[in-house]
C-alpha cells in the first residue's frame, strides 16, 4: 500500500512533536509536513498535496474549523482529523466531513482506531482507481517464501518474537510484526481485536461477553476463543453487524 501523506497543523510545537512521534509507529503513515497556523495549513496543503490533515481546532487568527472550510474547497481535498483538548467542538467538526475527532492528551487506542479509519478511507479511494489489484501475502520461513491467499487466513496471533498465521488447513510462523501484517492486509476484511490478534471478519461466528467489558471471539472451524479488548468491542461490532 502507498504511504498516506500526512500534514500536522498545531500552533504548539510540543503537540506537533508528540503526534508526529505517535504516528511514526504506523507504517502506512508518512508525515510530510507541519504547520503552526490555519493559514499555513492551507498553504502547505496546496504545496504538499497531503492525503490527510490533522488539524488543531484552537489556533490563532484562522481556527482549525476555518482552515477545514478552506481545505474542502481545494482541488485535491484531504481527509481531515480534528485534534483538540476541547470536546465541545465535536458536533461542529463533523459538519466538515471529518474522519475523526481526537482529544488531547492523545490516547493510544483512540489514535489506532483513527488511523484504521484513515487507512480504510484511503484504500476505498485507491480501489476506485483502474489497475489496482491486491496480491498474496508473502511469508518467509525455512529458506523459502510462501505466498498465502488472504481469504484463506482465519486469524493471526503474536506470540513472543513470532506472528502465527492460522489458515483453513495449516499454521505458519513469521518474524514479521503484527502491525506490518495488519497494514498489508488492509484491502481485505481483517480487524485488530487485541494487541495480539488480527482476525478475518469473514470467519467470525460468535462473540461472548467475558468480564470488565471485554469479549471472547470464536472463529468458524476453530475451538479456541480469542480475547477481544474492551477498547475494540464497539468498533468490532460496527464492522460486523448490519
Amino acid at each position: 500500500m502507498d504511504q498516506i501523506r500526512t500534514l500536522i497543523a498545531d500552533d504548539e510545537l510540543y503537540s506537533r512533536d508528540e503526534l508526529k512521534h505517535l504516528l511514526s509507529s504506523y507504517p502506512a503513515i508518512q508525515v510530510v509536513g507541519e504547520a503552526e497556523t490555519g493559514e499555513s495549513a492551507v498553504m502547505k496543503a496546496l504545496q504538499l498535496q497531503p492525503d490527510v490533515v490533522f488539524l488543531d481546532v484552537e489556533m490563532p487568527k484562522m481556527t482549525g474549523m476555518e482552515a477545514a472550510k478552506s481545505l474542502l474547497e481545494l482541488k485535491k481535498v484531504p481527509l481531515i482529523v480534528f485534534a483538540t483538548a476541547y470536546p465541545q467542538f465535536a458536533a461542529e467538526a463533523f459538519r466538515y466531513e471529518a474522519v475523526d475527532y481526537l482529544l488531547k492528551p492523545y490516547d493510544d487506542v483512540q489514535l489506532s482506531e483513527t488511523v484504521e479509519r484513515i487507512e480504510k478511507r484511503f484504500l476505498t479511494q485507491k480501489d476506485k482507481e483502474p489497475g489496482k489489484q491486491a496480491g498474496k501475502l508473502a511469508v518467509e520461513g525455512d529458506g523459502e517464501i510462501l505466498y498465502l491467499e488472504p481469504k484463506e487466513i482465519l486469524y493471526i496471533s503474536r506470540e513472543e518474537k513470532f506472528s502465527k498465521i492460522i489458515t483453513r488447513t495449516n499454521e505458519y510462523e513469521t518474524k514479521t510484526p503484527l502491525k506490518d501484517l495488519e497494514s498489508r492486509l488492509l484491502p481485505y476484511s481483517f480487524f485488530r481485536i487485541h494487541k495480539s490478534y488480527l482476525v478475518n471478519l469473514d470467519y467470525v461466528n460468535r462473540l461472548t461477553p467475558w468480564f470488565n467489558g471485554a469479549y471472547q471471539l470464536q472463529i468458524e472451524g476453530r475451538e479456541e476463543m480469542l480475547s477481544v479488548s474492551r477498547n475494540y468491542v464497539k468498533a468490532l461490532r460496527t464492522e460486523l453487524e448490519l
